[in-house]
């Protein structure tokens, strides 16, 4: 056996000393740190410049003592230092942060390290405690996180924009009250689902949703403008900006989406664009359409007052008639298109049943149809297809998308209008197997007197209003309309989305006869004796037609063709009643107006304007010049009678 040499064992003694002092020497002037040796019992048995800085303890006030004196009552009660000693000595390290008290009884926020050491031969020889002070960090991280708090609250309470959260796959995980209200969904119906429900049927199957998620995540930002759907089905225009959103290590962690409806400045836009323009077309040619149908009107009245009319004159004034109709509905879709583009019109929504509005549709176009030898297939459900929204503006969106079809098909094709309900909307298609559609045209041809004259078709193509009325009339529906085609000579698709059920936000009814009306009425019907009228209208047609209709209803009528010649016929000729035409050459009708009621024999006389603008704004205007009725042309027979009815009740009193 050999003995230990006492040299070497000296030597080792020294050697340890020598590296506790140079261990001393390099630990003691540290100041961001407080690092001390602890022996097994866990008594203080060294102590740096840190930590009396940090714990506030000189070395001789606190070596000796138990390091439990810097934790908390609470966290002595639970014996919390002697288990970070057994951790330690167990697992040889043991981490933790808390509060700490330092000797003046103040507190801070502490990351501790405690390490075991051992002797040479494995046994436990104590501890070394190092005590970092993180009070101002935790401020920061606490002040980080109420900004975070005071911002959710902030964005919890915006009520004008939909804000919220997406996870890396598109699921909804944060909803504020915006979003509430603009899409219709409570955070308990929608949290957990996909945002691709926000998106139209045919978008959602393009896979938009999701090439919208990747360009976020490539760019860091995305900005667009599109149609989303509500919940109720209803359609609205949204400007959304979607952000890519990473953690510290950079990496995505979700996304954030905020929507606006951009429906109303997206219509105001537009309207802004084509309103000057479209002011314009309409106060020109409303009255150039309507003054030759006057006198074809009164032609037709005249006819049918006639003694035993022929079947054949019988079916000719009955087709004039007709056509009549025709070219006043033409007109009136011009001045709707008016009404739209300064906001004035309205829905007269009440409940309906598809079928119906299918049924009237396509009676209504079939005169183009038939004229073409063109057959309508109708494929929808058999159940009804209940919603609510104004018959006679929807039947007037499908008439004008079976007119386009017609006039852009070939004879003989098959027109199809194909009608299916879904979960919350309605979808109507209307294909034709026309002329299709050039690419880059699906948008632009729902545009104010927009016409792709380049493809090959009809000559005449119209006025270019019918589709723009078409989109106005189903945007004011809460739904929207679109356009494709597989290409030129392929045919067309227009595609209608209607919800189901929406609220009326344009709802109005037509108002009740007044009394005055009602008895102008009863007077009409009675019959009118004779009277003397005057009849002024630079359209000779138009003015001789109505003399011819009034003497044939036993009246004795003067014309002028002028103001000039109203003046000469007057002379020795008081009328009870005059039907004076606004827009003559020279002299106007407000003119006319003022001269022929300066001469004295005409104060009783009964003055009506004719016109061919029946705007709200003109009618205010023949009033406020002193005319008592205001007659849009082609003024329908029945109208002629109610102001001789009047004339003649002023007549009656004024010999009373």
């Amino acid at each position: 056996m050999t003995t230990p040499d006492p040299g070497i064992a000296q030597q080792n003694t020294v050697a340890e000393s020598h590296h506790e002092r140079r261990f001393e020497a390099l630990v003691e002037p540290i100041e961001d740190y407080a690092i001390f040796l602890l022996d097994t019992r866990g008594y203080i048995v060294s102590w740096n410049r840190g930590a009396a800085r940090i714990k506030g303890y000189e070395a001789h006030e606190i070596i000796g003592q138990h390091f439990s004196r810097f934790y908390t009552d609470e966290a002595n009660a639970r014996r919390w230092p002697d288990h970070e000693l057994e951790q330690a000595a167990l697992h040889g390290r043991f981490n933790d942060e808390g509060w700490r008290v330092r000797k003046d009884g103040s507190m801070f926020w502490a990351n501790v390290v405690i390490t075991a050491l051992h002797e040479s031969d494995g046994s436990l020889s104590g501890f070394a405690k190092v005590t970092r002070d993180l009070t101002a960090e935790r401020r920061q991280v606490e002040a980080l996180r109420l900004s975070e708090e005071r911002f959710r609250l902030l964005v919890e309470s915006v009520s004008d924009y939909a804000m919220f959260m997406l996870d890396p796959q598109g699921n909804v995980v944060s909803w504020n009250t915006g979003a509430t209200n603009l899409k219709g969904y409570r955070p308990a119906e929608i949290v957990g689902q996909h945002f691709s429900v926000f998106y139209p049927p045919d978008e959602v199957a393009a896979g938009q949703p999701e090439r919208e998620l990747r360009r976020a995540k490539e760019l860091g930002r995305v900005v667009s403008e599109g149609w989303r759907v509500r919940k109720d089905g209803s359609m609205f225009w949204a400007s959304v900006t979607l952000t890519a959103v990473h953690d510290g290590q950079g990496r995505l962690t979700g996304f954030a989406k905020v929507t606006r409806d951009m429906t109303e400045s997206r219509r105001t836009d537009e309207l802004e664009h084509s309103s000057e323009q479209m002011k314009q077309f309409l106060a020109l040619l409303a009255h150039e359409l309507r003054n030759p149908l006057a006198p074809v009107r009164n032609a037709v009245a005249t006819m049918r007052l006639m003694d035993a009319p022929s079947p054949e004159i019988e079916r000719a004034s009955e087709m004039i008639d007709r056509q009549i109709v025709h070219l006043t509905r033409l007109v009136d879709d011009l001045l709707d298109v008016g009404r739209i583009t300064s906001g004035k019109i309205e829905l007269r929504e009440a409940p309906l049943d598809l079928h119906e509005v299918v049924a009237h549709a396509i009676d209504a176009a079939q005169p183009f149809t038939s004229a073409r030898g063109q057959h309508v297939d109708v494929q929808m459900p058999d159940e009804p297809l209940t919603m609510k929204g104004d018959h006679t503006r929807l039947v007037q969106v499908l008439q004008n998308l079976l007119h386009n079809a017609s006039k852009f098909s070939p004879d003989g094709s098959r027109i199809v209008v194909d009608v299916r309900s879904a979960a919350r909307a309605v979808q109507i298609q209307v294909r034709d197997e026309g002329r299709g559609l050039r690419p880059g045209t699906y948008e632009s041809i729902f545009g104010l007197f927009s016409q792709d004259r380049s493809a090959p078709g009809p000559t005449e193509n119209g006025l270019g209003i019918g589709l723009m009325l078409c989109r106005s009339l189903v945007e004011l529906h809460g739904g929207t309309i679109s356009a494709r085609s597989d290409g030129p000579g392929k045919g067309s698709t227009f595609t209608i989305r209607l919800p189901f059920a929406r609220e009326a936000t344009h709802a109005v009814q037509p108002p009740p006869l007044t009394p005055d009306t009602a008895e102008l009425a009863a007077l009409a019907e009675a019959g009118v004796p004779p009277l003397r009228v005057l009849v002024v209208d630079d359209n000779r047609d138009s003015a001789d037609s109505l003399a011819m209709l009034l003497e044939l209803k036993g009246h004795d009528v003067r014309v002028a063709y002028s103001a000039a010649h109203a003046r000469e016929e007057v002379d020795g000729f008081t009328p009870d009643a005059a039907l004076i035409d606004i827009a003559m050459p020279e002299i106007d009708g407000y003119a006319t107006l003022r001269a022929l009621r300066a001469l004295p024999p005409l104060k009783h006389t009964l003055f009506a304007a004719m016109t061919g603008f029946g705007q709200a704004a003109d009618i205010e205007l023949t009033h406020e010049a002193g005319f008592e009725m205001h007659l849009v042309k082609p003024v329908d027979v029945t109208l002629f009678d109610e102001v001789l009815a009047l004339a003649a009740a002023r007549q009656r009193r004024r010999s009373a």
